[in-house]
């Protein structure tokens, strides 16, 4: 299993003195001590309203909210990224999970055709600082922005802001980064997702949330991968899960991610919380076999299918 000391991470220079210790601390928990992140992503809770929770080939109980807490506590995460409000209604009960607030959203209903995309902030830091002072266990601070969208430079400032802001306090920062808009030709180049992973790093970001390139010129998606993650610099680089796919292929792609693409981790979401809570369960212990602990896929396979457990050790 890969692990990190705290000599080995390069706090940034923005982190006021009396925070470094804090963001150490937050980063290390954020990534179980290896320095990969295992982002548990469920603010599409907001971003895609019920289409992603309630349907066919959707298990029953993602209904309730609370399966996605339940999800975080029973299984191996880093951490959970929701909105504050979400956060808030149901922390209390759930207290050991490490929380990534999301800090703006949009729903998907207005269509590109329609209007760029443009996700406002939410609310301010110190609504999130208040939680944190009330004993919940936020270790950092999520945003997302539209590369190409005619809103992209109100994105950009609030995100440059608050990543300042979030370092000073000793929060780690997540940026989600999409191209998207009528500006934007294809969504999944390899060489604009390098871009968008180059952005990140001059925004000061810890971590940068992509989609991954779509294969061209005879290359796969993880070899085109490796763009961004170098381009991505000392910001990690970790890939969107996407839909719902069968584990094996998910597990598979997963691991040529980090191995051919250089990714530092997993964002996933939809491919988790869709399951029955043991199914969602035993898919955060594979994947994190993956992301942490450098299982092949095969190995990762068998702890899906319970042939094998998988926990982090204490």
């Amino acid at each position: 299993m890969p692990q990190i000391t705290i000599e080995d991470i390069k706090v940034p220079v923005d982190v006021l003195p009396e925070a470094r210790d804090i963001y150490v601390e937050n980063y290390l928990a954020a990534t179980q001590n290896t320095g990969r992140l295992m982002l548990f992503a469920c603010d599409q809770k907001f971003e895609h309203l019920n289409d992603d929770f309630f349907g066919e080939g959707i298990d029953p109980a993602d209904n309730d909210p609370e399966h996605l807490f339940r999800i975080a506590s029973q299984g191996v995460i880093g951490v959970m990224a929701a909105q504050r409000g979400l956060v808030a209604q149901y922390a209390q009960d759930y207290p050991d999970i490490n929380y990534l607030v999301k800090m703006n959203s949009k729903t998907h209903l207005i269509k590109t055709k329609q209007d760029d995309p443009y996700s406002p902030q939410l609310y301010s830091l110190d609504a999130v600082l208040a939680m944190r002072e009330a004993g919940v266990n936020i270790v950092g601070l999520g945003y997302t922005i539209y590369l190409g969208s005619e809103y992209e430079s109100t994105m950009l400032a609030e995100a440059g802001e608050l990543i300042a802001e979030a370092h000073a306090q000793g929060l780690i920062v997540v940026l989600w980064i999409y191209p998207r808009g009528k500006a934007v030709e294809d969504e999944k180049d390899a060489n604009l997702i390098a871009g968008a992973a180059g952005a990140a790093l001059c925004l000061g970001a810890d971590f940068v949330k992509v989609n991954p390139p779509k294969p061209a010129d005879g290359c796969s998606s993880a070899q085109l991968l490796a763009r961004a993650s170098e381009a991505a610099g000392r910001t990690g680089l970790v890939c969107a899960g996407g839909s719902t796919v069968d584990a094996s292929t998910f597990l598979t792609q997963l691991y040529d991610q980090i191995h051919t693409g250089g990714a530092s981790g997993n964002a996933t979401g939809r491919n988790i919380h869709q399951r029955s809570l043991d199914e969602a369960v035993r898919l955060t212990k594979a994947i994190s076999a993956i992301t942490l602990a450098d299982y092949d896929a095969d190995e990762a396979l068998d702890v899906f299918e319970g042939k094998e457990n998988f926990k982090l050790p204490a």
